[in-house]
């Protein structure tokens, strides 16, 4: 009877502990601008620092955030991430 009670007692304490865990995701929830994923996924991915920033997604932040330059990146410019991203803010500047 013990290891009755004991189940009980556990899967209600994952019930109650994975409702509350649900509640504070929700209310505390932090909302993204898609275009900085946009940004970030048409950087190379190196998280090199050259640009100045501590990694891509610093970087991606900066330009959609504070309107930073997107030529920084220089392993992207091989691939021509500079255009992709200009493309992408004007995208989002004309919405």
């Amino acid at each position: 009877m013990v290891i009755v009670y004991s189940a009980i007692l556990l899967g209600g304490l994952g019930f109650a502990f994975g409702l509350f865990l649900s509640y504070v995701g929700e209310k505390f929830k932090v909302e993204e601008d898609p275009t900085v994923m946009l940004v970030l996924a048409t950087l190379p991915g190196a998280n090199c620092g050259a640009c100045g920033y501590p990694g891509c997604e610093g970087y991606a932040k900066a330009i959609v955030d504070n309107g930073d330059r997107p030529d920084k990146c220089l392993p992207g410019k091989k691939s021509g991430a500079e255009e992709r991203i200009k493309e992408i803010l004007s995208k989002r500047n004309s919405n």
